[in-house]
């Protein structure tokens, strides 16, 4: 032991050492910079000789040591400021920022509440915004006699006004997002060379290799399939599954794909009306609360491009609430038809494209909506469901090697052209039409369940469509039947069915083959499990 201590004081030791010097000389040369009496003796001594030079020298060296001191002692102060300043721990910290962030969405949300309430309040009143002002204000209400509130007609002169709720512009724009797309398309944009070559096989084969490519997303072929073929099968489609399977990103390959970036609007639990999604006139601002979604659409009428605009967590408030007046017009048969009241009055200022106090949903446009299955979310009704064509991305696909693929610009009316060119090339076969007559009378029969008008209108466009994007017949029938008719016994009673439905699969197996109608099989186990 005693050789160790000795090994520990010549090397440790010899550390320690070193380091007490060092800090040693450090506090010296602090307490020699400090020392300002023993600084004024040596000038003394030593300036009975100086010239000019050596004066002005001495000034200058002088500053310097000030300003070295100065900014040492700044220092200090400095690192003790931080050092003894309180300290939210970092747990305690990440809890008020997102107390914080609640709070200011709840004041977003209640100034919202609170403006649509006034907006009301004033047209129940038949009243001016600056004199709704006057009465909140207190100002020209006096008591009566007899108890009650009596109002007094006042004067106000201009200058009061002013003061107090300044008048609007009558003639200032309403509409500033909206006229800012009208001057954009006036005078920046430039229409791309559109390729009118592409078919939908090919296309849907370089959507997937372009989102493996340059986005590093992950698709089945089928999955980009269905979601081209549903393009040209309805106007809104639900992307539903658990968290995670690529549902949004989806949707926004398709827009990197076709140089359309998707827009998205995040539904949120407060959703209760179509103000939610298109906006509203605000009384006392006179200007109108423009959303990203009604940005969107407007936008969409000014080119040629698909476009495709998401509802995220559409479920996560009541769709047949802020949507339901989308779904009946986008039921309309005619594309002209689809027109959305957003205001009453017109003012020359408006934007270019509203006529009417309407804006047209153009046939460019088409609806997303993705869907979470969970407790946090509600069921979506029956009438959504059959207005659209249903994805499940329930697993995400492996990752492959793919080569780089460009992305595509491509006109909307060569993309409708395509979907009715499928659609006279490839329609479904007698052979099929009867299967289905077959699978409609045994559902009649067995379950009474029907197919409607509009579910037959959806199998009749999906087929040739799918067909045309590189698919099957049979597999097409397997995902609208699945989707479309098999979805409803959700709503029956699957406790008292288990033998019928091992009777249905027995059925699909006579009809179509045994190697055949994979999903519908699948689907029709995973409801024998849940009964």
């Amino acid at each position: 032991m005693e050789d160790f201590l000795k090994y520990f004081y010549q090397d440790v030791g010899m550390i320690v050492k070193s380091l007490f010097e060092m800090f040693s000389a450090f506090f010296g040369a602090l307490n020699y910079l400090f020392n300002f009496p023993m600084r004024a003796k040596l000038i003394k001594a030593y300036s009975e000789d100086f010239g000019i030079g050596d004066w002005i020298a001495l000034v200058v060296t002088t500053l310097l040591l000030v300003a070295l001191c100065a900014a040492i002692i700044f220092f200090v102060v400095k690192v003790l400021k931080r050092a003894l300043r309180f300290r939210i721990p970092v747990k305690k910290y990440d809890e008020l920022v997102a107390q914080y962030k609640d709070l200011t969405k709840e004041c977003y949300r209640l100034n919202y509440e609170k403006d649509k309430l006034l907006a009301m309040k004033i047209s129940e009143l038949g009243m001016t915004p600056n004199e709704d002002l006057l009465n909140l204000n207190g100002e020209g209400v006096e008591e009566g006699e007899n108890g009650e509130e009596q109002t007094e007609a006042y004067e106000v002169s201009n200058k009061r006004n002013t003061v107090d709720s300044p008048p609007l512009n009558p003639h200032e724009n309403r509409f500033f997002r909206l006229t800012t797309v009208d001057n954009y398309y006036k005078v920046e944009y430039q229409k791309p060379e559109y390729d009118d070559q592409i078919n939908l096989e090919e296309f849907c084969d370089r959507m997937r290799l372009f989102a493996a490519s340059r986005l590093g997303l992950y698709y089945d072929i089928r999955i980009i399939r269905y979601f081209v073929s549903a393009l040209g099968t309805a106007r809104l489609l639900i992307l539903q599954g658990i968290s995670g399977t690529g549902k949004t990103s989806l949707a926004y390959a398709f827009g990197k794909f076709v140089q359309r970036d998707t827009s998205i609007a995040s539904v949120q639990p407060s959703w209760r009306e179509r103000t939610e999604l298109f906006g509203y006139f605000n009384e006392f601002t006179k200007k109108f609360n423009e959303t990203d979604f009604l940005r969107a659409v407007y936008e969409a009428n000014y080119y040629e491009d698909p476009h495709v605009i998401v509802l995220d967590e559409m479920n996560i408030a009541r769709v047949e609430y802020y949507f339901a007046e989308m779904l009946s017009i986008l039921e309309m048969p005619r594309s002209d038809e689809w027109l959305i009241d957003i205001i009453t009055t017109e003012l020359d200022e408006d934007p270019a494209l509203l006529k009417g106090g309407k804006i047209h949903i153009n046939d460019n446009t088409w609806f997303v909506g993705t869907i979470n299955n969970d407790d946090s979310t509600f069921a979506v009704a029956d009438k959504v469901y059959d207005r659209a064509v249903v994805i499940d991305l329930d697993s995400k696909a492996v990752a492959f090697d793919a080569p780089d693929t460009p992305p595509v610009y491509v006109r909307t009316e060569h993309l409708k052209e395509l979907f009715a060119d499928a659609k006279a090339k490839y329609p479904m076969s007698p052979e099929m039409k009867e299967k289905l007559n077959e699978v409609d009378a045994y559902l009649i029969t067995h379950f009474r369940l029907a197919f409607g008008n509009r579910i037959m209108k959806q199998i009749r466009d999906f087929i040739p469509c799918f067909i045309a994007c590189g698919g099957t017949e049979i597999d097409a029938v397997d995902f609208i039947v699945a989707k479309k008719v098999l979805r409803k016994f959700e709503s029956l009673s699957l406790g008292f069915m288990k033998d019928e439905l091992r009777k249905f699969t027995l059925f699909l197996d006579k009809t179509f083959g045994k190697e055949n109608m994979g999903v519908c099989k699948e689907y029709i186990a995973r409801l024998q499990k849940m009964s």
